[in-house]
């Protein structure tokens, strides 16, 4: 859900000259390198909605694996937990109060963790809760961690605690403990919106094919939250990668002539050279990737490289989210997307991201691969 009158990008450049040989003038691709739109705070908070990808998901299409019980017990589990969180609406934009007299402590936890590798379904499931709870859309919230963190950035603290106070849920997608400033920072956060009675639900990732990592994770989460811990309830969701679950494997990378043949014959689609994105993403804030990608029907990449170093990468992740979440095919030449990332990064502090972003890259290039079809 958008605001009426979003901020428009700037336009892109049209691209000329040999790449666009034996296309018609007005065919030209856009160019997110040609994008830096200004995006303003109260966009950011009425975009906390669960993303494009997501926008249909509801408990009834999650279709839990039968060999992997903790899949249904947590749709069980979410399915009453939306059910609990109840109490009149508030005016809009007023302090909301739950009970005409001095408020109860709630009954049992207030929030929920949801803790399990990629690809099992935890967004579908922290996205059907959203739609599940019975409260208006302005009085509920998501978003993932990078969002959240950006959206402090935008309005400052406290501004966020008022903001987001009169709140029924706040769920929180890819909590991430790698960076412990941001960590703390919205541990305080949760703090204060937890005190206004606010229920709280997240996500974070395990790595694939590490056993216990994911109960590991959890108490990590749980530490890292400290005085929170009392409010979570961590719900271990076991599985295989969705993405790649019976599906044949991502394609290969194209040739350039076939990458941009494409991006000319797709309406809505950008063409970029890789290394001219990753220097654009250094210029744009992360939180404005989402709006960089604002129309955008496909994404064209030539000369894919592996990254080089550890601030290129991590902004690279956050636009594979952003992409991801708006489902956006992409299309490249180059190396592939399993190579993005050096072995010294997907071992160390940041490795659950990147592992992150390859699933999904991987998963968009597949849907990529019938434009090459038409």
């Amino acid at each position: 859900m958008s605001p009426s009158n979003p901020s428009s990008p700037s336009q892109p450049a049209p691209i000329s000259g040999p790449a666009a040989a034996g296309a018609p003038d007005d065919a030209a691709p856009a160019a997110l390198t040609a994008r830096a739109p200004h995006v303003p705070a109260d966009r950011l908070v009425a975009e906390m909605v669960p993303p494009p990808r997501f926008q249909s998901a509801r408990f009834e299409t999650y279709i839990p694996d039968p060999a992997q019980p903790s899949q249904a017990e947590a749709v069980q589990v979410l399915s009453s937990f939306a059910a609990s969180i109840g109490g009149p609406a508030s005016p809009s934009g007023g302090r909301r109060r739950w009970f005409s007299k001095k408020p109860e402590a709630p009954k049992g936890p207030r929030g929920v963790y949801l803790d399990g590798g990629y690809g099992v379904g935890k967004t579908h499931l922290l996205a059907s809760l959203w739609h599940a709870t019975p409260a208006a859309p302005e009085l509920k919230a998501f978003g993932t961690f990078v969002e959240l963190t950006n959206l402090v950035g935008a309005l400052g603290f406290q501004e966020t605690v008022r903001t987001l106070s009169g709140h029924r849920l706040l769920c929180i997608d890819e909590f991430e403990l790698d960076d412990p400033g941001d960590t703390v920072l919205v541990s305080s956060l949760l703090a204060k919106l937890v005190e206004h009675g606010v229920a709280l639900a997240a996500t974070s990732n395990t790595l694939p094919g590490k056993l216990g990592e994911g109960r590991f994770a959890a108490a990590d989460f749980l530490r890292e939250i400290q005085g929170l811990s009392a409010h979570f309830r961590p719900l271990r969701i076991d599985g295989e990668d969705y993405r790649h679950r019976g599906l044949p494997e991502a394609p290969a990378p194209f040739d350039e002539q076939t990458v941009t043949r494409v991006a000319y014959a797709t309406p809505g689609a950008s063409l970029d050279g890789f290394p001219a994105l990753l220097d654009h993403l250094s210029k744009v804030h992360p939180s404005r990737y989402g709006a960089m990608c604002d129309g955008i029907r496909a994404v064209c990449l030539t000369d894919v490289q592996a990254v080089p170093d550890q601030s290129t990468a991590l902004r690279l992740v956050v636009l594979a989210d952003r992409l991801y979440d708006r489902e956006v095919p992409v299309l490249a030449s180059g190396k592939p997307f399993d190579e993005l990332f050096s072995e010294d990064m997907l071992k160390g502090g940041y490795r659950k991201k990147y592992f992150r972003a390859i699933s999904r890259l991987t998963a968009l290039a597949r849907d990529a691969k019938q434009l090459t079809e038409k």
